[in-house]
């Protein structure tokens, strides 16, 4: 099979690369390496079966003709830091709407049949339900980012249906796991490393939401895939068990070796502007196809610390 990723050589793009060429797939990556790292890839850059493009999804010309003679596209790229929307309001849109149409458009002329596409839990929004499936709704994003994952959904949706790519959305929880380069365990890293006496936690720290391994995304992505019968089909990647910031914290300082650490709070019940403090997603239906998470949100949180730890040679104080 001939795999288009784009954002191949971001966090989780570059893991479902490894898995693709791992199962003896072609594959080429697209990506503007603006989030995306070299590093993430470099190992399959002597593979024949492996080619990197180096350009943006809005550069609808050279998108078409790389896309040529693929099977179907794994669409990962968008913009990773939602807070940077808040300055900058046409960063999500240009970067998850019109690229999106880019993509689909794209397939439309080079006749690719199928797309997976990488969607989020921002899409619910503030929601009166304990956790919430893929039917609830209306979908009310309150971030531009969750925002024009509703407007790209929707095109995913048109285009399926007017013409016939198979297609699967998927409503991803927090993921974490190697190679993160944003999110709240990356950042309490970083913020350590420079100032290993206190912490700075956006909000409250009682932001409460579920965090699923990378490599179980992948699994989960691939087994959806292989085992939906439907035309268009959307799944939550989650797990059953949710953390809170606060939690994440003490398991960062602890597997970092810190005492006495001061946490320093902003205040408030969101981490920003647009943040959902409870987010928690029902994985019932892809539970119902045969998948389900092994770890739960502690045990892949603490498995991403050390692993981010490792890969960034950190040394604990004696």
């Amino acid at each position: 099979m001939k795999c288009f990723v784009t954002g191949g050589a971001g966090f989780i793009g570059s893991n479902m690369v490894d898995r693709l060429i791992s199962e003896g797939h072609k594959v080429t990556v697209y990506d503007n390496f603006s989030s995306g790292a070299e590093k993430f890839i470099s190992s399959h850059a002597q593979n024949p079966d492996f080619r990197a493009v180096r350009a943006d999804l809005l550069d609808a010309g050279t998108l078409s003709r790389a896309m040529k003679g693929h099977d179907v596209v794994f669409h990962f790229a968008a913009n990773p830091d939602i807070i940077s929307g808040l300055s900058n309001t046409d960063l999500d849109f240009k970067n998850g709407t019109v690229a999106t149409f880019n993509v689909l458009e794209s397939m439309r002329k080079n006749q690719v049949s199928s797309i997976a596409f990488s969607s989020s839990g921002t899409v619910y929004g503030y929601t009166d339900k304990q956790k919430v499936g893929e039917d609830y709704g209306p979908v009310l994003p309150v971030s531009l980012y969750g925002a024009n994952k509703v407007a790209a959904e929707a095109l995913v949706s048109g285009f399926s249906n007017i013409f016939g790519f198979k297609a699967y959305i998927f409503r991803f929880a927090n993921i974490v796991g190697k190679r993160q380069n944003h999110g709240v365990v990356y950042d309490f890293i970083m913020k350590l490393k420079k100032n290993p006496k206190e912490l700075l936690i956006l909000g409250d720290g009682r932001q409460t939401k579920h965090y699923v391994l990378v490599d179980e995304l992948v699994d989960a992505m691939l087994f959806a895939m292989e085992k939906s019968k439907e035309k268009l089909s959307y799944y939550n990647i989650s797990n059953d068990s949710a953390i809170d910031v606060n939690k994440i914290a003490g398991m960062v300082t602890g597997e970092m070796g810190l005492k006495n650490v001061r946490f320093r709070y902003t205040g408030g019940s969101q981490g920003w502007k647009g943040d959902v403090p409870i987010s928690l997603l029902s994985p019932e239906k892809i539970n119902r196809l045969g998948w389900r998470a092994k770890h739960d949100s502690a045990g892949a949180v603490r498995i991403t610390i050390k692993t981010l730890l490792k890969e960034m040679g950190y040394k604990q104080p004696k």
